[in-house]
């Protein structure tokens, strides 16, 4: 388990080492929607995780694979952090993102902070405990993404936490999305600040 200041290190090693690719990489294009719809019978369907078995009710979901997670600096930018839906339902996620009154996230929103951290918003069901977010910790590369765990309240982060034991701290309206300083959710709050948060950022160096 990794302490914060070695991730800190970590962090502004990788910033540093991929802040180049990354600026040559050109401008952000408007990602195309992507289709990994998973449509759920009417009947009960068990979905999978690394180490757990989880019932969702019937409807729509989203279960994505490495392909489907891109740049981060391809996806919407919300007040420093970032928001996609492959569902077709981006301009509802982004109006609850960025009226940042409360609101349920509808399935297929994608939210990420850091390029290595990814929120997935899950079928109705598939998991009550974390109000049907999925957590993925990834690796990224110029290559691609390669999806390291992934899962619900068994995630651990770079700091060494279980994702969602922090964000669960959020006020209830917030759907477990953490914020902090200004737009406070009740998250506590990262060991590290905003610049190496950027730097980060725009050193991801997946395709653009």
């Amino acid at each position: 388990m990794r302490t914060w200041q070695s991730t800190l290190v970590a962090v502004a090693a990788v910033a540093a080492g991929t802040v180049l690719v990354v600026a040559c990489g050109g401008s952000p294009e408007t990602a195309s929607p992507r289709s990994t719809t998973t449509t759920l019978p009417d009947e009960t369907a068990s979905t999978t995780e690394a180490a757990s078995t989880t019932t969702v009710a019937g409807g729509e979901d989203l279960v994505v694979d490495e392909d489907d997670l891109v740049n981060i600096n391809l996806m919407t930018p919300v007040r420093g952090f970032f928001v996609d839906n492959l569902l077709g339902h981006l301009d509802e996620a982004v109006a609850i993102a960025e009226a940042n009154d409360g609101g349920t996230y509808p399935v297929g929103t994608i939210i990420q902070l850091v390029p290595t951290e990814v929120m997935v918003k899950r079928a109705a069901g598939f998991s009550p405990a974390t109000r049907d977010w999925e957590f993925l910790f990834v690796e990224v590369t110029a290559e691609g993404t390669e999806i390291l765990d992934r899962g619900t309240t068994n995630v651990i982060n770079a700091f060494g936490l279980d994702c969602a034991t922090c964000h669960l701290k959020a006020e209830d309206r917030f759907d477990m999305v953490c914020e902090t300083g200004e737009t406070d959710h009740g998250c506590d709050p990262l060991p590290i600040g905003r610049d190496i948060i950027d730097a980060v950022q725009a050193a991801d160096p997946r395709p653009r």
